[in-house]
């Protein structure tokens, strides 16, 4: 009999441990002195010394891994988190109120998944998903606020969205083969807009854009275009046994025109601070961007 009871509990704590495996779990990080300086001000919060806190989440991250746990970190911001508490009308001096954000962040905040990856180096992909969320919402309110065209009664933002994905679509196609580094850069009432996106092309292959960047791209150009706000967009292919070739485009009026090579060359050859001249990069061509613009858009 008492086999039996201790056999059956064996397989009980086997079958916790397994489902524990199975079970994701979610580390809230404080990325920067002035973030965790800030916790601080809480009772609850154990810690004194940033680098001891980053050292011990460290560990923590090493003995979930072990144990077989899939483990997801997520950017912990303090203003955001009294903000949340507030407006669910809990005590945000507690654990678990710790706990519950943290949680919330990890289905909609920034969050990237734990490889075995030290601290310091997720701290900055935190940092810069968290940037890139930021610029994807904005541009996304920005184009919901349009409303509809005085002439043609569309929606503005829908259409300027379809415009922008042609656009970039194209932009990609004419490139041709190679590794595709593109950068939009859209100024905005509050702050620069800025959306990077890299794409792959083998021979004549259909072209497939990462979903996620795309639509960060794509959203960024239709509020530019949308906005009719100066912008521009940069093109670097890199491509075996070929100097590396730079394109650029002037956002204007809602539409994208087409540099020519001095003005790619000025425009990568100046301090854009200084206004002072850059050496050019060695081993790179300076060329004029192609036309990618449908001759009838209209917003």
């Amino acid at each position: 009999m008492a086999r039996t009871k201790s056999t059956k509990h064996h397989r009980n704590r086997t079958l916790r441990r397994t489902l524990r495996r199975e079970v994701p779990s979610v580390v809230g990080l404080l990325a920067d002195e002035q973030d965790f300086a800030a916790m601080r001000a809480y009772r609850t919060f154990a810690f004194d010394d940033h680098q001891a806190y980053l050292q011990e989440v460290d560990g923590l991250l090493r003995a979930l891994a072990a144990q077989g746990v899939h483990t997801s970190v997520a950017l912990f911001d303090p203003e955001d988190f009294l903000e949340y508490c507030r407006a669910t009308g809990i005590d945000p001096d507690t654990t678990e109120s710790r706990t519950r954000f943290t949680a919330e962040i990890a289905a909609c905040g920034a969050c990237v998944p734990y490889a075995g990856q030290p601290v310091d180096s997720i701290v900055p992909l935190l940092v810069d998903q968290a940037v890139r969320q930021a610029t994807w919402e904005y541009a996304t309110l920005l184009l919901a606020r349009l409303g509809d065209c005085a002439e043609c009664g569309d929606d503005i933002g829908r259409e300027s969205l379809r415009r922008a994905q042609r656009l970039v679509t194209r932009l990609v196609e004419q490139a041709g083969p190679g590794s595709h580094h593109l950068v939009c850069s859209v100024p905005a009432e509050e702050e620069q807009l800025l959306a990077v996106l890299h794409a792959e092309r083998t021979g004549n292959e259909p072209v497939q854009l990462p979903e996620t960047e795309a639509a960060e791209f794509v959203t960024v150009l239709a509020a530019g275009i949308a906005a009719q706000r100066p912008g521009g967009v940069v093109l670097r292919t890199t491509a075996p046994g070929a100097p590396d070739r730079l394109h650029g485009w002037r956002l204007q009026r809602g539409r994208l025109l087409a540099l020519t090579a001095g003005e790619v060359f000025s425009a990568y050859c100046t301090d854009a601070d200084t206004g002072d001249p850059v050496s050019p990069e060695p081993g790179v061509e300076y060329c004029p961007g192609f036309d990618i613009e449908e001759p009838d858009a209209h917003h």
